[in-house]
């Protein structure tokens, strides 16, 4: 199927990378259908909006940068994507990415995952209860921090 996209024009996907989510993202809660697309750029992600496209969010994995990272969502949001906890082999968790003004500069939104029901292919955007993750953790600064953590 092809669709268009705001990174990359038309391009084809296949119907698996085809997310639904029932409750759209915040702030683009009638929105419902995206597609999920590798970037041109690991370790990043597409998630491009089937139903605007206009609206793209770029998201990361967010163990690459703190692998201690936890969702920590409520019992409610898993039960609404069909799932018991956010195994890998379930669930595929990301984090929306923010560039910042200067352009150099990305933020994750750690507080508000994007979790994936692998399976079901049902998405949904929900608050961390763990007051560890904010909305704006500095990528390059959290992997630095991983980095000397290590040495």
């Amino acid at each position: 199927m092809k669709i268009l996209t705001k990174a990359y024009g038309e391009v084809e996907i296949d119907e698996r990378q085809i997310i639904h989510f029932p409750n759209g993202l915040f702030g683009f809660e009638t929105l419902h259908e995206f597609a999920l697309l590798d970037a041109t750029q690991q370790p990043f992600y597409w998630l491009q909006s089937l139903d605007v496209d206009e609206v793209a969010f770029v998201l990361i994995k967010p163990t690459i940068f703190r692998p201690d990272y936890n969702p920590a969502v409520m019992n409610s949001d898993l039960e609404a994507l069909g799932l018991k906890d956010c195994s890998e082999e379930n669930a595929l968790v990301f984090t929306i990415v923010t560039f910042l003004d200067d352009n150099q500069s990305m933020t994750a939104n750690l507080q508000g995952p994007v979790i994936v029901n692998r399976g079901e292919r049902q998405g949904r955007q929900c608050i961390s209860t763990d007051s560890r993750w904010q909305t704006r953790h500095n990528i390059a600064e959290e992997m630095a921090s991983q980095r000397n953590s290590i040495c």
